[in-house]
């Protein structure tokens, strides 16, 4: 989901256009000292409202929300949270054991294996051109769906879809 999912920590410090960088407007929260004690202190309230933001059309109700926010109630998630945005920013090592994998992943390397990829059609971080710039990182089978009235959260949005598309690219 959400197509070609590889970080670069190079591309990451070039602006996106405003519209763009206004959706990852927590990544900067996250940056500051504030932004952490934020998280760790608000951490259900926080992940409520990026739910919201980020797949607008879903209206999902408190049993769905805690079911999947049990996943929070770790003493070190919010930490590992933070070291992640920040890493992906510049702002934070990472673990040197997996700086040649990190040197690899960096160029961007083909994915051979049948592949589908999906993007909810109002998924704030879907890249121009409704994910159609994933194609060129796949050279095996491949294809590329929208779906309609979804936002990010693909695998719980539209659960039957996503399963759908699970099971048919083991047949590309």
């Amino acid at each position: 989901m959400s197509g070609y999912l590889i970080i670069n920590r190079e591309s990451n410090k070039k602006p996106l256009p405003p519209k763009a960088d206004w959706a990852w407007w927590y990544q900067y929260y996250f940056a500051t000292e504030r932004g952490r004690l934020g998280l760790a202190k608000y951490t259900h309230d926080f992940a409520k409202l990026i739910w919201q933001n980020v797949s607008p059309t879903w209206h999902f109700d408190n049993t769905t929300f805690e079911r999947t926010a049990a996943a929070f109630d770790n003493p070190d998630w919010a930490s590992i949270v933070i070291h992640n945005y920040r890493w992906r920013l510049g702002l934070a090592k990472g673990d040197p054991r997996y700086d040649r994998l990190e040197e690899r992943l960096a160029q961007s390397p083909a994915i051979s294996l049948p592949t589908i990829t999906l993007d909810g059609e109002w998924d704030p971080f879907t890249p121009p051109g409704g994910g159609a710039s994933y194609r060129s990182h796949f050279t095996g089978p491949y294809a590329h769906r929208t779906l309609k009235g979804i936002g990010h959260n693909v695998p719980q949005e539209p659960p039957k879809d996503f399963a759908e598309s699970v099971v048919e690219v083991d047949g590309l």
